[in-house]
């Protein structure tokens, strides 16, 4: 029985996807097709990827796509908002700009990069923790071209020698775990009194707290029945209805447009786009350090996005979990690219994206190509954005599609004894500088067998247990302390 097994599978690796297709009449459900749809397709590594032969577009594409544009209009409007602010720009800047990240990440690395070429790379998104650092950047006399280019350099050196996925492959359970408790609790609570405060500053208080109650209710309905993957759509339309009918003011402003993609006019001019000119080697000295610390902070985000995957996929999947380095790849193009057409968002993975994709069981090209789509649309009509950037829409949409999904999929990594000690000392390292600071302390300790589980350190090599983890903090430390944010400590520069 053992050997026929072997030989079906043999005959099943040596078919195409669409050999191995069958329609969902033919499943017993809707999870079972597509969980068979993750197991039998076979992406092709920077080669064309077609729908039809390789993949296939479902209605629950649909959902991630919707997600993660909703969640990079948050981001990049975030992002220029600060730089705009950092560098004395008007609202004109920050509307052209966001502009310009939505048509070119849609365009060059959505549909063509995530959505032809490599269905194993992430969408290369908005890189959230570093946002508050945004004024200080500006502040510190560096370039966001500058910045750019170092951060693609960094991430492609990263992703050439193969160290982000070694890192993902040596940070433990619960010091994973630990992350992504963190990150979700820390997350949800921002959301909530963001979105409370809201309702307070418009004169409508009540409003905040309703909108959360609805929404608690109907997600947990959701959650009960099996349908959390429906829960952004869902739920944003509940807040926008909530919202509107207890009287929270809303009107759109941003008209129908192109931006402008002239590089020189971003970059070669002081009276044009940033007014900045292009950058000189002081710009490029002054970005080192954030450049570092970006990077420095891929593999922990990068780590949570996969774990979504391979929480919510079947255990054969493999050949659909996103590949790290080849997102490293993606997002370090994708950052240079992007700033050269007079873009200035700091990329990582796009978790808004991802994490409802693996919620959705479905695979990254299809919903890619989807949001792309949508992005490009968005970017030119321009009043959409409004309703995306609404704060009723946008902190539900990032707590029931972001948050609340990577605090419990924290919560079931953390499965023993040894598990909760990596994880609280990663939840107590975070909450003390960030979660950088957290994984790369803990992933140190976890590894040497001082904290978690000791029989796991003793199989490690001396490189998995003291090289690379001690590289990591060192190398985030430093770059931490550079831009001041060790409690306490002054910036070095």
């Amino acid at each position: 029985m053992m050997q026929e097994n072997t030989g079906a599978e043999v005959i099943a690796e040596e078919k195409s996807y669409a050999e191995l297709h069958r329609p969902a009449s033919e499943f017993n459900s809707r999870s079972d097709y597509l969980d068979n749809e993750l197991i039998i397709m076979k992406p092709r590594r920077w080669r064309l990827n077609l729908p039809g032969r390789d993949f296939r577009f479902e209605i629950e594409d649909l959902v991630p796509a919707i997600a993660g544009t909703i969640g990079i209009t948050v981001m990049y409007s975030a992002v220029m908002t600060s730089w705009a602010n950092g560098f004395g720009l008007d609202a004109n800047f920050i509307i052209e700009n966001v502009r310009v990240e939505m048509l070119v990440s849609a365009f060059f690395f959505c549909i063509i990069t995530s959505g032809f070429l490599n269905p194993r790379a992430n969408l290369a998104g908005n890189h959230g923790p570093m946002i508050p650092l945004i004024g200080m950047i500006a502040a510190s006399g560096a370039h966001p071209l500058a910045l750019a280019i170092l951060l693609g350099i960094f991430g492609l050196i990263l992703s050439i020698t193969k160290g982000g996925s070694r890192l993902v492959t040596l940070t433990g359970d619960g010091v994973a775990g630990g992350l992504l408790v963190f990150l979700g609790l820390s997350g949800s609570l921002s959301q909530i009194n963001s979105l409370i405060d809201w309702s307070s500053a418009v004169g409508v208080a009540h409003v905040g707290f309703i909108v959360l109650f609805v929404n608690i209710i109907l997600y947990a309905y959701l959650a009960r029945i099996g349908k959390r993957w429906l829960a952004i759509p869902a739920c944003s339309v509940v807040a926008v209805v909530v919202a509107l009918a207890l009287g929270a003011p809303f009107e759109f402003k941003t008209s129908p447009g192109l931006p402008n993609l002239n590089p020189a006019y971003w970059w070669l001019s002081t009276e044009t786009g940033w007014k900045l000119g292009l950058p000189n080697m002081q710009h490029f000295i002054a970005s080192l350090p954030f450049a570092l610390l970006a990077v420095a902070m891929w593999s922990p985000d990068f780590l949570g996005h996969r774990i979504f995957q391979e929480l919510n996929y079947p255990t054969k999947a493999k050949n659909t979990l996103m590949d790290v380095d080849d997102t490293m790849t993606g997002c370090a193009v994708r950052q240079i690219v992007g700033t050269a057409f007079g873009g200035g968002n700091v990329t990582s993975s796009w978790g808004t994206y991802m994490i409802p994709a693996a919620i959705a069981k479905r695979p990254i090209p299809a919903g890619g190509i989807l949001l792309g789509i949508l992005c490009i649309v968005i970017a030119i009509a321009g009043y959409p954005m409004d309703i995306t950037v609404w704060r009723p829409v946008m902190s539900i949409a990032l707590l029931v599609g972001v948050f609340l999904p990577l605090l419990e999929a924290g919560m079931q990594m953390v499965k023993n004894t040894k598990d909760s000690q990596s994880a609280g000392i990663t939840i107590f390292a975070s909450a003390v500088v960030n979660p950088v600071f957290g994984w790369a302390l803990t992933m140190l300790l976890d590894n040497n067998g001082l904290i978690g589980d000791a029989e796991r350190a003793k199989k490690l090599s001396f490189a998995d247990r003291i090289i690379i983890p001690l590289s990591a903090f060192i190398i985030s430390g430093v770059a931490m302390a550079a831009v001041g944010m060790l409690p306490g400590i002054p910036a070095l520069l």
